[in-house]
């Protein structure tokens, strides 16, 4: 589903992306991925839908023109904003995979983070288990980006698995020429998003028996 923007064909805002993982012993998980560039032939896209491709029976769902948040429009907030807050309720787990931009967090992860955060109190991230990948075409793979995500994570109360990191460095020879991920990179991948489900199953089931005491 694509929420246009003011303006004719522009480019997309965000993406979420709709995975369903588990084995047949336990109870499978949707799973959201946020890309956090813009561009069509961003590393950063190419890893999330690799990262997709290793689960089977995926639904992909695109998220697109997300209104920087105001509160001031909270009294008749933009569909965006609903529809965006009441899909996100749907989800066992949240992924961000994102580049970095100026030693922090691009414009389209942060815009969810706040749309989804607010009104105050009624937070739709509050518990859900998340992670996050930074691919970046320089040494460092993100790191500033993946550190500051994190910060903001802790603070919005999502259970974010602290191991495997993924600062995904050198980015422009992980792929081959058609956009496929490659040698080692491709063998981190797969141990990475097994392990997020793994995650992901453990921390969503101990948020679920917290609910069911309040």
């Amino acid at each position: 589903m694509r929420f246009p923007d003011n303006a004719k064909g522009a480019k997309q805002i965000g993406t979420v992306i709709k995975r369903t993982m588990g084995g047949k012993s336990r109870p499978k998980k949707k799973i959201a991925v946020f890309v956090g560039s813009l561009r069509k032939e961003s590393f950063n896209r190419k890893m999330a839908m690799t990262l997709i491709a290793l689960v089977p029976d995926s639904l992909n769902l695109e998220i697109g023109g997300l209104p920087v948040y105001n509160e001031d429009l909270e009294t008749s907030p933009p569909a965006a904003w609903t529809q965006f807050r009441q899909r996100l309720l749907g989800f066992d787990g949240v992924l961000f995979v994102t580049p970095e931009y100026n030693r922090s967090v691009p414009t389209v992860p942060k815009k969810a983070i706040d749309v989804g955060s607010r009104p105050y109190g009624k937070s739709v991230w509050d518990g859900i288990p998340g992670t996050v990948m930074t691919v970046s075409p320089g040494a460092i793979g993100g790191f500033g980006a993946n550190r500051h995500l994190r910060q903001s994570l802790v603070f919005l109360n999502v259970p974010a698995m602290q191991r495997p990191e993924a600062y995904m460095g050198n980015a422009a020879g992980l792929f081959d020429e058609r956009g496929n991920l490659v040698g080692p990179a491709k063998e981190f991948a797969a141990k990475y998003i097994q392990a997020f489900a793994a995650w992901a199953e453990t921390n969503s089931s101990v948020t679920n028996s917290i609910e069911k005491t309040r």
